[in-house]
């Protein structure tokens, strides 16, 4: 099960809570006030559309390329 870290609108307090996948489009009660009122934040990551890639070889165009092929 993901873990999915949530934000209560009515009181701020932000709270971890592991879903089963069938139920992670819904928002659970705050464990703090027990507002129902709460929703999933997203990661940076995520947030950021970014992904995380490791390759190996050379193309030319990464990082640390100074343009030379010797």
């Amino acid at each position: 099960m993901p873990l999915y870290e949530y934000r209560c609108n009515d009181c701020g307090e932000v709270f971890e809570k592991m879903v089963r996948f069938s139920e992670a489009d819904q928002n659970p009660t705050c464990p703090y006030c027990e507002s129902q009122d709460t929703h999933k934040k997203l990661s940076t990551i995520a947030a950021l559309g970014g992904s995380l890639s490791v390759t190996s070889g050379s193309s030319g165009s990464g990082c640390g390329s100074h343009g030379s092929f010797g």
